[in-house]
């Protein structure tokens, strides 16, 4: 029987999955239960969960790099312009950037109309707007609205009505509710408030920003309630962006206007200072022309010194006539032409000259004292006082003049010696004066180029694609939902089943034996529906019938040149088929043609003779006891030709030491020189010593082992036994394998016998309705087990 271990090994490897199978495929109705629960529940869930739409737009940013010129200020002001994306990203995901959206689409109120269940929002269709004059507190709040017709409405269940337009204040602030055109007003609405930055982070949490390779190209998208919400923040989104961004622009040409119109400021104050400067030095030096001065100076002071020249000759010519005059010659006359252009004196000096001559005329014929002669000499003399009168004004003329054109002249050459210095610092002022004016004109030339790069300036992104509103929503996803349900369904009855399995530590399947022992299983035997508990008959064809039979084959190597084999049959515990299995097993060998007996050795708590329906009579306790004959123990089982039964007789109160007694082998002597079989029935050995005592009489031990009732733990000691020889070559047999009708188990053991295969070799028991017919009989299932009974049969 070792021999035939190995390929029963090898073969459960290749039955794992069908066992797997077949463990799960049995508990169909949970499935489908479970399935079907957790489809309504995904029904319910996407009736009513709040549905959640998408939108996606797309937003280009270009590069633009700006070359350096010359202009000092350009390159202060000048910036990389060249665009990282990820901090693009992070800008466009910022809570400030999502704040300008918010207060640009006032959604800082969020409308929702109340259903039975759930609520919707309703941005762009709220039949009514609500106007906030005063928030008390900057924390969330909302209320709710009734309206009871399509004027009036209360605030919060109160008793106060109020209609559209006027304006009503609660703890929360001081609002107006004003009339939107379009919209049914219905009947019970909720509003709530939160603030910016709540709302801007809620947006921003929802909002997922991914970048093209190798692009530009920036895919905005948003999840919120409602679709025309997502699509109208998003379009904001970019056009915020937009602004900002040439706003950032502007930001540098702002702070060069302000630079400029501060400089131009200074420049202007410092161009009046330099100008007052410039004029107070004109007024006080008189420098209006300081070339001109120059030459007029110049020229004044030689004409100055012509002057003084001719002035001095003339008195020198005065001078010249005085002594002419003053002299004792009488008849020197006096000159006339000395320069000096007085007609008056040039006539008295020539009508003196000429009374000289005619007084020197009259003295060449008159004497001195003629009268004539006193006459012209008075004349002389009164013309030489005149003439010397005249010549002492003209003398004092000319000095004066002369003192005058001096300083002149004087003050014509001081001043003109100070020019230098003075045109010196005229020319220092001038020149800043022209240096401000030049940085003046050229800050206005800045300022006005500056307001014009401002006018003109546009943003360096650009807006691919719009967001559309889309009337699907992503979530909740019916298809994944109703998946998901169905694989929730699968996979709670399959975890229930898989606990139950990790938690059962009962013997289910002959790979559970196998797994733990190296000991044969020599067979399985079915559940039986039979009321009789000896169900091997000659004209039995039933599976259990069958199972026996193969058993009684297998048994065959085991027992091999064994000509009357006596088999002990023990288990682990009480209950697990070990009487049944002794009596079918011993009818089966009987059917074969051999005599067989059964020994109710189980002497604790026999259960053969009952099992059997027959009286009770006196047994091995009385021949050990020496008080009946071997003779007449045993007892023919009606019915059999070959089969019998060696009873218990009473039970004694030590029945360990009972089979210690040496009748015992004379009881086995006895039996072997009269059967050819010998079936030994005795006590679980896993609780007593009495198969371990009546082991040394086998040849084979029967080790039944039960389905669902045999602990795992004891296949070890089963093991245990095998390896240390403690009973002879032991052989397990499967009890009590239940058939899970209409769910396929694939047989017992590699034998074939269950539903699905041709059972035209033996006739099915009838097994009592399950559950699942009971409930699910009305759909025809138990006509078609039947009808597929029937076809199996013919």
């Amino acid at each position: 029987m070792d021999d035939l271990q190995p390929p029963a090994q090898n073969e459960q490897s290749g039955l794992n999955i069908k066992d797997l199978y077949y463990k799960y495929v049995r508990f169909l109705p949970l499935f489908i239960i479970s399935i079907a629960l957790s489809l309504f529940v995904a029904y319910v869930y996407l009736r009513y969960a709040t549905l959640v739409y998408t939108a996606t737009g797309s937003l280009v940013i270009q590069d633009e790099k700006t070359a350096g010129g010359n202009d000092k200020l350009d390159v202060l002001f000048e910036t990389d312009s060249k665009k990282n994306i990820q901090n693009e990203i992070e800008y466009l995901q910022s809570r400030q950037m999502m704040s300008r959206v918010v207060k640009a689409l006032d959604l800082n109120f969020t409308y929702l109309a109340k259903g039975k269940i759930k609520e919707l929002n309703i941005y762009k269709s709220s039949p009514f707007k609500i106007e906030a004059f005063k928030i008390f507190d900057s924390a969330t709040f909302s209320f709710k609205i009734d309206f009871q017709n399509d004027q009036n409405f209360r605030i919060n269940g109160g008793q106060n009505r109020f209609t559209f337009g006027q304006i009503f204040q609660n703890e929360n602030g001081i609002f107006r509710l004003t009339k939107n055109p379009t919209g049914t007003i219905g009947s019970e609405y909720k509003v709530i408030w939160q603030p910016t930055a709540t709302v801007a982070g809620t947006f921003t949490s929802s909002m997922a920003i991914t970048p093209k390779a190798s692009t530009g190209i920036l895919v905005i998208r948003l999840e919120s309630t409602n679709p025309f919400l997502v699509a109208d923040v998003i379009n904001q989104l970019m056009e915020e962006y937009q602004r900002s961004v040439i706003d950032d622009k502007n930001a540098a040409t702002e702070k060069r206007l302000t630079f400029i119109n501060k400089e131009l400021d200074t420049i202007s104050r410092q161009l009046d200072s330099i100008t007052n400067l410039r004029l107070q030095f004109v007024k006080r030096y008189g420098l209006f022309d300081p070339t001109a001065q120059t030459t007029g100076y110049l020229a004044q002071i030689e004409s100055g010194r012509e002057e003084s020249r001719n002035q001095r000759i003339a008195l020198d010519n005065i001078y010249r006539i005085e002594g002419y005059l003053t002299s004792k010659k009488d008849d020197i006359p006096v000159p006339t032409a000395l320069g000096l252009n007085d007609p008056t004196l040039n006539q008295m000096i020539t009508s003196y000259n000429q009374a000289q001559l005619e007084k020197k005329a009259l003295l060449k014929s008159a004497p001195s004292g003629n009268v004539t002669v006193r006459n012209k000499e008075e004349i002389i003399n009164r013309l030489q006082k005149n003439i010397l009168e005249t010549l002492g004004n003209m003398k004092s003329s000319y000095n004066s003049a002369l003192g005058s054109v001096t300083s002149m002249s004087s003050a014509a050459m001081g001043k003109l010696q100070a020019m230098p210095q003075q045109q010196q610092e005229l020319t220092e002022i001038e020149r800043q004066l022209t240096g401000k004016l030049d940085i003046y004109k050229s800050l206005l030339v800045k300022r006005e180029e500056s307001a014009i790069m401002m006018a003109s300036t546009i943003s360096n992104t650009k807006v691919l694609q719009e967001a559309t509103p889309n009337a699907v929503p992503v979530k909740p996803n019916r298809k994944s939902a109703q998946l998901m349900a169905a694989l929730i369904g699968l996979l709670i009855p399959a975890i229930f089943i898989f606990v139950l399995e990790v938690l059962n530590d009962k013997v289910s399947t002959r790979g559970d034996i196998e797994r733990l022992t190296s000991a044969a299983v020599v067979g399985e035997i079915g559940h039986s529906y039979s009321d009789s508990t000896l169900v091997v008959t000659s004209n039995n064809r039933g599976v259990v019938a069958e199972q026996f039979r193969i058993i009684r084959s297998n048994l065959q190597y085991v027992l091999h040149n064994i000509s009357k084999p006596v088999i002990l049959v023990t288990s682990s515990f009480s209950g697990e088929g070990k009487s049944f299995a002794s009596t079918n097993t011993g009818a089966v060998m009987a059917l074969a043609g051999k005599k067989t007996i059964i020994l109710e050795f189980d002497i604790r708590k026999p259960k053969i003779l009952s099992q059997l329906h027959i009286t009770k009579k006196p047994g091995l306790t009385n021949f050990l006891l020496g008080k009946v004959k071997l003779e007449d123990l045993p007892i023919q089982v009606p019915g059999y030709e070959n089969l019998y039964v060696l009873a218990c007789g009473p039970v004694p109160p030590n029945p360990s030491e009972l089979l210690l007694d040496q009748k015992i082998t004379e009881l086995f002597d006895y039996l072997k020189s009269c059967f050819d079989v010998i079936i030994v029935d005795t006590a679980p050995v896993g609780m007593v010593s009495d198969a371990m005592t009546l082991s040394k009489f086998a040849d084979c031990t029967l080790y039944i082992v039960r389905q669902g009732h045999t602990f795992k733990k004891q296949i070890g000691l089963i093991d245990e036994f095998h390896r240390e020889r403690k009973l002879p070559k032991i052989s397990i047999i499967l009890n009590d394998v239940k058939i899970r009708t209409g769910y396929g188990y694939y047989g017992y053991g590699r034998y074939g016998y269950g539903q699905g295969y041709s059972s035209s070799y033996y006739e099915e028991e009838a097994p009592p309705p399950s559950n699942f017919e009971k409930y699910f009989g009305w759909m025809g299932m138990k006509k078609w087990n039947k009808k597929s009974k029937k076809e199996n049969k013919e």
